[in-house]
């Protein structure tokens, strides 16, 4: 392979925002037919480097070449034309608009001044047919699950004839069958020669799908490993610097009486179908309840109907035996709930206000905030530093906004938000999702802390992994139902297994 001329170069390649180096010299090579891995931690700048080969972003020092032409990308249409095209965490999708539509947005598909649906329609089916990516071309975007979304993306990139496709976090929303079907799509791809370069920070899926893996840490390559010779445990050290825990430390507790009760819970989803249905669970103090299953099986439902943004069609939720008004997220708050949203950007935090604004939201009105009706803002100010010094939050400061933050760090804002107050239960719902190795071992150790200290957890995860690590009991939803509860020393992968498939125990 190595024999072969890349199909891209990035020489020395330096990027700054404001004073701060994203990227540092940093130099990469992806060969024709490899898929080439880029791991790091959030704010590593893995995909500030790849915006650079997408034409997003201009470096300010290094060249780029792409299939050994020096190349000046000043945006994307630039990289699109020399054939490299980029698949982003959050989909670029018109929800109201056809697969179709969505895909020949932006092209020059037509005769004239008019469009060439016709021709246009059977393109798409050849692509289709060629590498097994079966979509109805009508079907309205907002119809369409995840991982059907994304083969529209993927799509996309193939309609516009790239060779070079990256794709920068793509199983961060997807189930495991979804994973499956991409890496089945992804195989195909590098079989006819395309070359993937795939970012993520799940280490498995890496060490499963790629044949070259890059690490970055602070802006700077620190080592580049064929697959086939390096382990898990190298690239999780790598990433972060030093030597990860082998396990956490979950200690041994007694668990107390019921804090979080829901009794007979029925909901409906955003399409009014039924989505939830007789739920009942109860978490004791000290005590981290699991709640499994494949993404759309009525988590998210769930999460907001305890969060107080959906309302329940039937059933009630106690905290501590007071009755929580469904509907009513300061009810919520009120009553002792700690809230951890699975997407942190649209629900979590609100990225254009600062971090010192986000550690407050939903306790402003506090009297410990205030001075005589007004806000203390000296007050604040000291909160705020002492929350960002505690959780450790790389930041500019209390004044920096949000958006100017990692994705790591943006989750121990809402962390360390969340958990000021001491919370009776903390409801985390996917909370590591889309995050690094590091960050991913900060937020489980803070979850046992809570567990520690009294806290009742629901845990609401995708990834089994993260379910038996820090779980003292498994719960599973499937097509909104329970399907079984067992104690985490008790449960078998293989029984979990076949209820998030649908299959009850006999």
């Amino acid at each position: 392979m190595t024999a072969q001329q890349p199909v891209v170069e990035m020489r020395s390649i330096t990027k700054r925002f404001l004073n701060v180096a994203a990227n540092k010299g940093v130099s990469f090579r992806l060969y024709p037919g490899e898929i080439c891995a880029l791991l790091g931690e959030n704010g590593a700048g893995k995909t500030t480097l790849m915006n650079i080969l997408f034409g997003y972003y201009a470096c300010d020092e290094g060249e780029v070449f792409i299939k050994g032409e020096q190349v000046d990308l000043t945006c994307p249409k630039d990289a699109i034309c020399r054939g490299v095209g980029m698949i982003h965490q959050h989909f670029a999708l018109v929800p109201s608009q056809s697969v179709l539509e969505n895909v020949i947005i932006g092209t020059d598909t037509g005769k004239g001044l008019f469009l060439d649906l016709k021709a246009a329609k059977e393109k798409l089916r050849q692509i289709q047919r060629r590498f097994r990516l079966q979509l109805d071309p009508e079907a309205k975007i907002w119809t369409l699950s995840v991982g059907e979304q994304q083969k529209v993306e993927i799509l996309k990139a193939l309609y516009r004839d790239v060779d070079i496709l990256i794709m920068d976090e793509p199983t961060a929303v997807l189930s495991p069958g979804e994973t499956e079907d991409l890496f089945r799509t992804l195989e195909s791809l590098v079989q006819e020669g395309r070359s993937i370069v795939f970012i993520s920070h799940k280490l498995h899926e890496v060490m499963s799908i790629s044949d070259r893996i890059m690490v970055l840490r602070a802006g700077e390559v620190v080592a580049e490993k064929k697959t086939k010779e390096t382990t898990l445990r190298e690239l999780a050290n790598l990433m972060v610097g030093r030597e990860l825990l082998e396990r956490l430390d979950k200690k041994t507790l007694q668990q107390g009486e019921p804090v979080l009760e829901i009794e007979n819970l029925h909901a409906l989803n955003d399409k009014k179908l039924p989505v939830l249905k007789n739920i009942g669970l109860c978490v004791r103090r000290n005590e981290v309840l699991g709640l499994a299953g494949v993404s759309g099986n009525g988590q998210r439902e769930l999460a907001e109907i305890l969060f107080g943004i959906r309302e329940a069609t039937q059933g009630t939720v106690k905290i501590n035996g007071r009755r929580l008004r469904l509907g009513s997220p300061m009810s919520a708050i009120r009553l002792g709930m700690g809230r951890i949203p699975e997407d942190r950007i649209e629900t979590g935090l609100l990225m254009d206000l600062t971090v010192e604004e986000n550690l407050i939201l939903e306790n402003h009105v506090s009297p410990g905030f205030q001075r005589r009706g007004l806000l203390d803002f000296k007050k604040i100010r000291r909160f705020s530093e002492d929350l960002i010094r505690a959780y450790d939050i790389k930041t500019a400061g209390p004044q920096a906004e949000a958006k100017s933050l990692s994705g790591g760090n943006l989750q121990k804002v809402m962390l360390a938000r969340e958990l000021a107050g001491k919370p009776a239960v903390l409801v985390a719902s996917q909370p590591t999702r889309g995050l690094d190795v590091g960050a991913t071992e900060y937020v489980h150790q803070r979850i046992l802390e809570e567990r520690e200290r009294g806290a009742a957890v629901l845990l609401i995860s995708e990834d089994l992994d993260e379910i038996f690590a820090l779980s003292d009991r498994i719960a599973v939803l499937y097509e909104g139902e329970v399907m079984g509860e067992a104690l985490v020393e008790e449960a078998s992968r293989e029984q979990i297994g076949l209820w998030m498939s649908g299959v009850r125990k006999e």
